[in-house]
């Protein structure tokens, strides 16, 4: 299958994190996501699985995988990203009228209802930043209103309504829906939560990314040794910033090999890279990996990745999808995993690369790898993997 690579040639590992960026994110911002996360209900750990027979198959020392599927219940990293941001909307907005920030558990009981209720937040979304926007909604005490383009299936859009919102499906792709909601977020008074930044518009994508670093540092301790490359998703590019920058703030020029993964369908990221600034994809961008069908990279990623990033590269579906039945069967006596047709780029793309020998993953290399979603899709899961979900984790279907 065609592969497109491109090594980044304005990377930049001549040096500690720098600090222009930590006004994008930094372990401050960072810490602060953390205590305030930790503390909601539900909150634990997501697991690192080790997986000795895919590293062994694939000539790799190691393989880990992050494994996002039981995030609060809601399927996904976007959990921490999404919630965490209605959140801190709604403090501030109680803060405006009462002059104190409540803390989040004072917002779960319900002590400032008579404030959120009248707040409104609303976003665009591929599926499941929509879904933790309404679940932060219903958590905290305001209204829902998410918007989803022609190419969300019907599966994830009930997932979504069964938090209480409202959903308004829109013609056009993933970038289109962007703009109705904030047309509409302007003319009706609603505050947007959105995960991709644009000019004029970053405090809000700022949060969600400090959310999505929870990920990465879980991850960092529970890995033990350093891994020596990491390959993670694309999509706007939120989730890679944040990954990013927790490792270059924490490593500086020693941190690990970092490559963004995309569908070759949706690559806005890649061809930003390759043109030196941000380019803007049109059309439908169809592609299975539902949750990175995204056509133009987010302002604020896009500062982290351009010079931190090692490379940039775009994988044909049928790569995801053989990643996906790959880790529901297990290799080698690993366990099945059930990942989602978005949750697979970043280690499709890895094996894709260690085949053509590219970004130095070698026999030596230690690869850690984000699977950002479960089957939040479990009927499309089904059609792809040959089984349920449930079938795939059942003793039945496990190597004996």
């Amino acid at each position: 299958m065609p592969l497109d690579l491109f090594v980044n040639p304005r990377l930049d590992r001549g040096g500690p994190y720098p600090a222009r960026l930590c006004a994008v994110q930094s372990l401050e911002a960072f810490a602060q996501a953390q205590a305030e996360i930790a503390r909601w209900p539900g909150f634990a750990p997501t697991p690192l699985r080790t997986l000795p027979g895919l590293a062994a198959a694939h000539g790799l020392a190691s393989v880990h995988y992050k494994d996002e599927g039981g995030r609060f219940g809601l399927g996904s990293f976007k959990a921490l990203g999404g919630a965490y941001a209605v959140m801190r909307l709604l403090q501030r907005a109680v803060a405006d009228r009462t002059g104190q920030v409540p803390e989040a558990g004072a917002l779960i009981a319900g002590q400032h209802r008579a404030i959120t209720r009248d707040v409104t937040v609303t976003c665009a979304t591929d599926g499941n930043h929509g879904r933790s926007v309404a679940w932060g909604a219903r958590l905290f005490g305001c209204a829902c209103v998410i918007y989803i383009h022609a190419g969300v299936s019907e599966g994830r859009r009930a997932a979504i309504a069964a938090y209480g919102a409202e959903v308004i499906r829109t013609p056009g792709n993933y970038d289109d829906s962007v703009r109705q909601a904030q047309a509409d977020a302007d003319r009706l008074g609603r505050l947007v939560v959105s995960d991709t930044s644009y000019p004029g518009y970053r405090d809000v994508p700022r949060e969600v990314m400090q959310g999505y670093s929870i990920m990465a540092a879980e991850a960092l301790e529970q890995i033990g040794a350093p891994p020596s490359h990491v390959f993670v998703q694309g999509g706007v590019g939120g989730a890679a910033a944040a990954v990013l920058a927790h490792l270059w703030e924490r490593w500086g020029s020693a941190r690990p090999i970092l490559v963004v993964v995309e569908p070759d369908r949706a690559d806005c990221i890649l061809r930003s890279a390759r043109a030196g600034k941000p380019v803007v994809l049109a059309g439908d961008l169809d592609t299975v990996m539902a949750g990175l069908s995204c056509g133009e990279v987010s302002e604020l990623a896009w500062e982290m990745l351009d010079p931190g990033a090692d490379g940039f590269m775009a994988i044909e579906d049928q790569r995801a999808i053989a990643s996906m039945r790959l880790l529901a069967d297990g290799v080698g006596g690993d366990g099945p995993i059930v990942a989602g047709e978005s949750a697979v780029a970043g280690l499709a793309g890895a094996l894709a690369a260690r085949e053509r020998g590219a970004f130095g993953l070698d026999t030596r290399s230690r690869l850690l790898v984000f699977g950002t979603e479960g089957a939040t899709d479990p009927a499309l899961y089904a059609r792809i993997v040959g089984r349920t979900p449930e079938a795939v984790l059942s003793a039945s279907h496990r190597s004996p």
